[in-house]
């Protein structure tokens, strides 16, 4: 959800839902190499002349749904339905052993990884394979499929989250 960083309350009735807005904000979204408000502000979307830095508690994408396009599934994100998505790539989910958030891969520009929503990511889980002891994932059982989980990937990511739980 997308809120003015001073919102007093921050919930679903007080955040940006209008869908034009949304692909607008995200499609301008990146990392923050401006030397501006860097530490704080890890991520900016440049809006003409206007600069949007923002900060998040884990990734400024999360994915909030996952849906069926033409042959293949995709995950939303930003709560915007077909508007803001990516390919669901199954082999690529990722769950954090130390906190047990579910991963995806996202743009390059925005660090390469986004948050699974945790409503999303418990719809996900009972496909999930643990090995006997392991707090990860091994394979992904997928539309009859049993997928071996890649998770090189994360380690060329890039995730600044203000919230000390997500690290």
């Amino acid at each position: 959800q997308l809120f003015l960083d001073d919102a007093k309350m921050k919930n679903f009735t007080s955040c940006f839902k209008e869908k034009d807005f949304l692909r607008f904000f995200f499609t301008r979204l990146r990392l923050n190499k401006t030397q501006r408000y860097q530490e704080d502000f890890p991520y900016i979307s440049l809006c003409g002349r206007e600069r949007n830095f923002i900060r998040c508690d884990d990734t400024p994408v999360v994915f909030t749904e996952q849906l069926k396009k033409d042959d293949g599934e995709i995950l939303s994100y930003a709560h915007s339905g077909q508007v803001l998505t990516l390919p669901f790539e199954p082999q690529k989910l990722y769950m954090e052993p130390r906190n047990g958030r579910v991963y995806h891969p996202a743009k390059p520009q925005v660090g390469g990884i986004g948050l699974v929503r945790s409503k999303l990511a418990i719809e996900l889980s009972q496909y999930f394979e643990f090995p006997a002891g392991q707090a990860s994932p091994s394979h992904f059982r997928w539309n009859g499929e049993r997928i071996e989980l890649k998770n090189e990937w994360v380690k060329d990511t890039q995730r600044f989250p203000m919230n000390e739980e997500c690290l």
